[in-house]
């Protein structure tokens, strides 16, 4: 499926948790003296205008970024790439997690981002310069690489769950790119919707892969009839340190 654009969906409470919780990891990971892979199998266009009517057409935007970005200090990761990306684009602008992978990650490191949508992927091109950006799909592109050089590294995994399959498909995926890249970070994000739909999927990645690290929030919808109403990521090899992290950020949501 062709039609998703994150345009919509840009700055929601879901990027914030998906968002700070990447920022975090590549914050950590970049510490050490050791290059690092970055692959992610669902890149949108990397950067976002939150005036743009689509942005402000949904309202979650206003109900995420611009309402919580005050929880996080201004040298905390995920902050300081907001600041980076308002500098160089204007005070509406925010970055998906290509972006943000790219301010990130230092000359040493190699970005690999796939993106299947035409219009998705060339504005891709345009917004992350210098990033090995794949018009493929995604987990081809990750089958391709894994495991990728550098060996060190991390997956983000991160569909538009319009496609039905994504719930039944991402277990396998998951678990098979863990055999190929036994080293690798694997940072998978679901949407938590009203009727409940990823139990079935996290129950069978649970049973795949039980030393992953998995963290939910809940939030309010951002409209009336919103079937959003939280967030979630399964995390394998998680970096010590991220559940801590992750536990702060779920008193700030559970105050919402």
């Amino acid at each position: 499926m062709l039609s998703y654009q994150h345009l919509y969906h840009a700055g929601n409470l879901a990027d914030v948790h998906k968002h700070a919780a990447l920022a975090w990891v590549l914050s950590y990971m970049t510490r050490k003296d050791k290059p690092i892979s970055y692959l992610e199998t669902h890149g949108g266009r990397g950067l976002y205008d939150l005036a743009a009517p689509e942005a402000v057409k949904t309202g979650e935007a206003e109900a995420g970024i611009g309402q919580v970005e005050h929880w996080f200090e201004a040298d905390h990761p995920y902050r300081a790439v907001l600041a980076g990306c308002r500098d160089e684009h204007g005070d509406t602008a925010y970055p998906g997690s290509p972006w943000i992978a790219s301010r990130l990650l230092r000359p040493e490191d190699r970005l690999h981002v796939a993106e299947l949508h035409p219009a998705e992927g060339a504005a891709l091109q345009a917004s992350v310069p210098g990033a090995h950006i794949h018009l493929q799909d995604g987990f081809d592109m990750a089958y391709s690489l894994c495991p990728p050089t550098p060996r060190r590294g991390l997956l983000l995994v991160d569909p538009s769950y319009e496609v039905k399959s994504d719930y039944t498909d991402l277990p396998r995926h998951l678990a098979r790119i863990a055999r190929i890249w036994p080293v690798g970070v694997l940072m998978l994000w679901y949407p938590i919707l009203t009727d409940e739909r990823h139990r079935g999927m996290v129950r069978a990645l649970t049973a795949a892969l039980p030393d992953a690290l998995r963290h939910e929030v809940r939030f309010p919808p951002a409209r009336e009839g919103h079937k959003m109403v939280g967030s979630g990521l399964f995390v394998v090899n998680a970096p010590w340190g991220l559940d801590g992290a992750l536990k702060a950020l779920s008193d700030r949501f559970a105050a919402l």
